[in-house]
């Protein structure tokens, strides 16, 4: 016989051996695999053992940037390691939240979040990330009220004194730009108390209160801390705080729900995100840091002179925040026609 022609028993012996070796490439893949997947989930007792990067989607200034920059001052002292706060502004906090949304989940890239990267963005334009599914939702940290505020000579003296006002003649109101959390608020008071206003879009709530001061325009929504200094001067005059209740730095300003608009309770709030799918051991060990951190005295000072109130809600509470601010405010976007390339 040929030596070189193969027997039924050399291609069985072939087959056997052909089989032992897929079989065992298969285990060191899974074992590779399985080894790969333990270190980019790290136990949270673990971490951090590098530097981690909060990314706050907006320019340096504001209250996203304090609140990071806070958070990340407490953290590196409970974690006793470098927490760096990088500002990627750009697209109303989209640009710096795709960015998180595709990082790795090891924890080490971490995001301020906010209502309007995360509801008013999604709703109004095509963004490439779902605020819900894409993101780990940690901790939500608060933010300031809005106000509405008007000339210190106009007429009305109140807020039934102004929904009257509008009713008979027309009047324009100032935000900080369209889409801004103010801006739908102010849409969402228009369509509650079934009046119209013109609304009158700025770059930015400092140059809305200097054309309200100056009596360019009547009416203005502007967050507390951007309208507190003009109105401790006199120089503007508060009808109607959002929050929940009335902000202890002014007292005297009565809140939208007091005076018979219960639905609306609006802060411009941020929180602390990650990428989808983080160690959940990770998120509550964070959770649990930064809740404990928003207590401590000279935070609740520094905070307090923003008028903003510390939140304190776990992992899961958080995302049903989220998940009911976006069901919320998506109609109010698509009644008001706001829509962003």
């Amino acid at each position: 016989m040929n030596q070189f022609c193969p027997t039924p028993a050399s291609h069985a012996y072939a087959s056997r051996a052909a089989g032992a070796r897929s079989f065992r490439c298969s285990l060191i893949c899974a074992g590779a695999l399985l080894a790969a997947c333990f270190a980019a989930a790290p136990r949270a007792a673990d971490w951090p053992t590098k530097s981690v990067r909060i990314v706050v989607p907006y320019v340096p200034g504001g209250s996203a940037d304090l609140l990071g920059r806070l958070i990340a001052i407490k953290l590196g002292e409970i974690f006793n390691q470098t927490f760096v706060v990088e500002n990627r502004g750009g697209a109303g906090g989209v640009a710096g939240s795709e960015l998180v949304s595709a990082a790795n989940r090891d924890g080490y890239t971490l995001l301020i979040s906010g209502v309007g990267s995360h509801v008013h963005a999604p709703a109004m334009k095509k963004v490439s990330y779902d605020p819900l599914a894409d993101f780990s939702h940690i901790a939500l940290l608060g933010g300031p009220p809005g106000v509405l505020v008007v000339n210190s000579n106009f007429p009305a003296r109140d807020l039934a004194g102004l929904v009257a006002a509008a009713k008979t003649q027309s009047l324009s109101y100032g935000s900080a730009g369209t889409g801004t959390h103010g801006h739908l608020t102010a849409e969402l008071f228009k369509m509650t108390a079934h009046i119209d206003m013109i609304h009158i879009p700025y770059k930015g709530a400092g140059q809305t209160i200097i054309d309200l001061r100056g009596g360019h325009i009547p009416v203005a929504i502007a967050t507390l801390v951007a309208a507190a200094a003009q109105m401790r001067a006199g120089a503007i005059r508060a009808l109607a705080v959002s929050s929940e209740r009335r902000v202890k730095s002014f007292p005297d300003v009565p809140t939208f729900a007091e005076l018979g608009y219960p639905g609306i309770v609006a802060i411009t709030w941020f929180g602390l995100a990650g990428p989808q799918k983080m160690p959940q051991e990770l998120i509550q060990r964070l959770n649990i840091e930064v809740r404990k951190a928003m207590q401590a005295p000279d935070i609740r000072e520094r905070l307090a002179a923003e008028s903003i109130e510390p939140n304190d809600l776990n992992p899961a509470q958080v995302t049903e925040f989220v998940r009911s601010e976006i069901k919320r405010w998506t109609p109010v976007v698509k009644a008001a026609g706001v829509k962003l390339d």
